[in-house]
């Protein structure tokens, strides 16, 4: 999972940075798609209803993640769609992954 953010993460902040490679929205496409499949793939233990629906949020970061890559191999779309997609997929990630830690660690202390 590790690798695969750190794909996105690089292959987007080199068009930011104005750094103009090919090969970046490719190495951005195979993060994204690796990113879906290992979140698809998942499996968490069993935890209230709320965590996972924190979890199913992650997975939709995952596509928007998706969705991001299409827009960057798209040639009708404008030259920064792509960064919409991604910045709703990151702040759901971030939401939710600060989410489950908190209720996780929650929960810890009442047992």
């Amino acid at each position: 999972m590790v690798v695969s953010m750190t794909l996105i993460f690089v292959a987007a902040v080199l068009p930011i940075l104005r750094i103009h490679w090919e090969g970046s929205r490719y190495v951005f496409a195979v993060g994204a798609a690796a990113t879906l499949v290992l979140r698809l793939l998942l499996r968490h233990a069993k935890s209230t209803p709320r965590i996972a629906r924190l979890h199913r949020m992650e997975n939709v970061a995952a596509m928007c993640y998706c969705v991001s890559a299409f827009f960057m191999f798209y040639p009708d779309a404008g030259a920064t769609d792509w960064l919409g997609f991604l910045t709703a997929g990151a702040a759901l990630q971030i939401y939710a992954t600060f989410t489950i830690d908190y209720l996780e660690k929650r929960d810890k202390k009442r047992l």
